[in-house]
């Protein structure tokens, strides 16, 4: 909202002009003068807080001399400043003009002493200035003598409270800011026409809490001009990034005391125009709970090699992690991401051995091998199901329109269609399945598409009906359908492998000794793959007839051969050198990859959970695998023993006693004290990133950072206010972060102490 100057015959406002504006001050001496000086009997009858929060003077009524500019963000007037110069006379020369702010007649006893005002101040501001002068001298400090400088410093205490008082208010807003997801940034200042002054939200937020009464900053700000920055961009960042590293402590601090963590990273985000990896830490808790806590960004880089460096070095140098307790990483990522943080989690393997390389237990395992591909009509297929699944999530009607298409085409299998309508009602897009469901749904969604975009009812606005069209023409490309069958048909081997990697600590575990006759599949399927090709691709040919699309070789390919092109290169033999055979040997790699002898030996230790002890009727053999443990162990001389100890306690136990089922229960049973060594290890193996979060209110950092991600538009995304955002409940602590920027940034808290200086006049 603009602020319009109080000066009669004034009609400049904030927003429209380069000058300074500056609140009428709270003093009431020093206030009646103003009121005086502007000669307005409207404010009169005000009192001193009204005015100072509802009107302004700008810089013309001042003299140049009354005026400093402290800084390229601060314009202040001296503690004595009292406006002199006033437009008295223009209204009269229209005297049919209309005037909000009518002028006061003075009488000739009232002007004289206005005159003999403005012939004594100068005089007066010199003879303030020269006090002040006698007065540092008397105080200034003597060359030797240490209880008279000890003495000295007292004065100091009050101000640099006042300059602590003054931080943790500008610490509140930001705080404040970022729980609430408020961008710093409030109008487009760079569309502004020049000269016109827009605040942003961080200086709106000051305004508010010195109109409503907050003290510190009133008497930091009364005498700053009200349409210049109070708190530059500069400092303001350097606050954020003190807020954010005293919030992601909190977290840290935690997970040192569980003393093992894992890492893991999610897709690649755009934050303002910037690529950058979230990172989240899994860990359990004094309450022995697992937990995945969201602790920031990391920004991404194109080279592999810089990335794993600026990694690890984010990790234990900024964030103060030991990597030595590092027992698990995981990264989902986009679609051609892949194999550069597969880089990095080398790399760490290199340095930390027992940072076991895993799948992550919230990314479907079919879901997460097809990302990973690096074939590029793979990445465009898979952004084109994201994009169509982002159409009809966010059209209720959209959806509506896609389940009628269903029913007329699975008349004669309600049950199908059925379950293909709640399908399209939950995230399909990462489903194990993901590629049989879209296959049976790929006619029913280009028919819907191509109902929305041919649609002259209006029921559809311009943006849909685009977008159904693009999408429609996207998903009708022959090249797509091959790639959607071949993923499809791939992939089935490693479905049921990967459903149970997600389902009960049993499956888990039984997942593990099962990945031999997967690969042994996926081998047979890749010594015969001409045959299996040829019925992939046939099927291929049959759904896209049953489209109407024409078969045929991708246009990029037939335009690269022009002039060159060998008859004899079929789809069949293009499809089955540029996709399936890579798609093949990447999986099979994939798998031996993830799945390695330190990884599978730590799922095959989940024997510890009493439920699988008694699936395998108690003929457990822990002790061979857990060796990869055995320095994490607080007594492992003991633990062979006490493995005995623990399958005997659940072997005879009571009738009336079930076995408990997973990881959590057990670190939760009353007597689990008296087993540290299993202790220790279910510990290790709950903070696996490919082992689920059990309760999951622990799992909120994930949930919250894609809300976020959802509700921000992308130039407004903040990393520092990102973290305040996602973890709004974690404690903060204003003292902490205070002290922290004044030493940090101590040449910053000195100018503060100078700015306040000029403000009461001194030199």
């Amino acid at each position: 909202m603009p602020n319009f100057c109080a000066a009669p015959n004034c009609t400049r406002k904030s927003t429209q002009s380069d000058l300074a504006f500056f609140r009428f001050p709270r003093d009431p001496v020093r206030c009646q003068r103003w009121v005086e000086n502007c000669r307005r009997a409207d404010l009169e009858d005000k009192t001193p807080d009204q005015l100072n929060k509802h009107y302004r003077l700008c810089a013309k009524h001042f003299e140049t001399s009354m005026i400093c500019r402290s800084s390229p963000y601060r314009t202040v007037l001296r503690d004595n400043a009292v406006p002199t110069i006033f437009d008295l006379t223009s209204h009269l020369n229209n005297p049919h003009s209309r005037h909000r702010k009518r002028i006061k007649e003075l009488t000739e006893d009232e002007i004289r002493t206005l005159k003999q005002q403005k012939i004594d101040e100068p005089f007066e501001r010199e003879q303030a200035t020269q006090e002040l002068n006698e007065n540092n001298e008397q105080n200034a400090v003597p060359e030797e003598g240490g209880e008279e400088q000890e003495e000295e410093a007292v004065p100091l205490t009050l101000e640099e409270r006042e300059n602590k008082d003054y931080l943790k208010s500008l610490f509140e807003i930001l705080i404040l800011m970022g729980k609430q997801n408020i961008p710093l940034d409030g109008h487009n200042v760079d569309e502004l026409p020049e000269g016109i002054f827009a605040s942003d939200n961080f200086q709106a937020l000051l305004e508010y809490r010195i109109n409503a009464g907050d003290e510190v900053l009133r008497k930091r700000f009364e005498m700053t001009a009200v349409n210049l920055e109070y708190c530059s961009k500069t400092q303001q960042k350097q606050m954020l990034e003190i807020c954010e590293n005293c919030v992601r402590e909190e977290t840290l601090r935690e997970v040192r005391d569980s003393h093992f963590f894992s890492i893991v990273t999610d897709e690649v985000v755009d934050i303002a125009g910037e690529e950058h990896l979230p990172v989240l830490v899994r860990f359990v808790d004094d309450s022995h709970n697992l937990r995945e806590e969201f602790i920031g960004f990391l920004p991404y880089e194109a080279d592999p090699e810089i990335l794993a460096v600026k990694f690890h070095t984010t990790i234990t140098e900024k964030w103060g992690l030991n990597m030595e307790y590092c027992r698990g990483q995981a990264y989902i990522v986009s679609s051609g991401f892949a194999s550069k943080m597969k880089v990095v989690a080398t790399r760490l393997l290199e340095k930390y051995p027992q940072a076991v390389y895993t799948l992550c237990s919230s990314c479907a395992l079919n879901v997460w091998l097809a990302k990973s591909i690096p074939v590029v009509s793979v990445s465009i297929a898979l952004g084109t199901i994201e994009e169509v699944y982002c159409l009809f999530s966010q059209s209720p009607q959209l959806l509506v329109e896609l389940d009628n298409t269903i029913s007329v085409l699975f008349q004669n299998n309600k049950d199908r269609g059925n379950n293909l309508k709640e399908i399209c009602h939950s995230q399909w897009t990462g489903r194990h399945d993901l590629f049989e469901v879209l296959v049976d749904l790929l006619q029913a969604l280009v028919l819907c598409l191509d109902a929305v975009s041919s649609d002259s009812s209006v029921r559809w606005n311009t943006c849909i009906a685009g977008r159904a069209f693009v999408l429609s023409t996207a998903l009708t490309d022959f090249d797509f359908i091959v790639t959607v069958v071949i993923l499809k048909n791939i992939l089935s081997f490693t479905r049921a492998f990967g459903k149970n990697l997600q389902g009960q600590t049993s499956d888990v575990f039984f997942a593990a000794s099962s990945l031999t006759a997967v690969l042994h599949s996926l081998n047979e399927v890749m010594e015969n793959i001409e045959v299996y090709h040829e019925f992939w691709f046939e099927e291929a040919t049959n759904l896209a007839t049953k489209l109407d699309v024409q078969i045929k070789l991708p246009g990029k390919f037939r335009r690269a051969q022009q002039g060159n092109f060998n008859t004899e290169v079929t789809s069949e033999n293009y499809y089955k050198e540029i996709l399936s055979i890579p798609t093949m040997e990447h999986v099979v790699q994939e798998l031996k990859d993830i799945f390695s002898e330190q990884h599978l030996k730590a799922l095959k230790c989940l024997s510890l959970v009493p439920s699988v002890m008694g699936q395998l009727k108690f003929n457990t053999s822990e002790e061979h695998h857990a060796d990869m443990y055995k320095n994490d162990l607080p007594n492992p001389d003991t633990l062979s023993a006490e493995l005995h100890c623990w399958r005997i306690k659940w072997k005879h136990r009571g009738k009336d006693i079930e076995l408990p089922s997973t990881i959590y229960e057990a670190l939760h049973l009353p007597d689990i004290k008296f087993f540290p060594n299993v202790y220790a290890l279910l510990k290790v193996l709950c903070i696996l990133p490919v082992m689920k979060v059990e309760n999951e209110k622990y799992e909120l950092g994930r949930k919250r950072l894609k809300a976020y991600l959802k509700n921000t538009l992308t130039t407004q995304r903040s990393s520092n206010l990102a973290l305040l955002n996602i973890n709004f409940d974690i404690k903060h602590d204003l003292d902490l972060m205070v002290d922290t920027y004044i030493k940090l940034y101590p040449y910053k808290a000195e100018c503060k102490i100078e700015n306040t200086a000029v403000i009461f006049g001194k030199n």
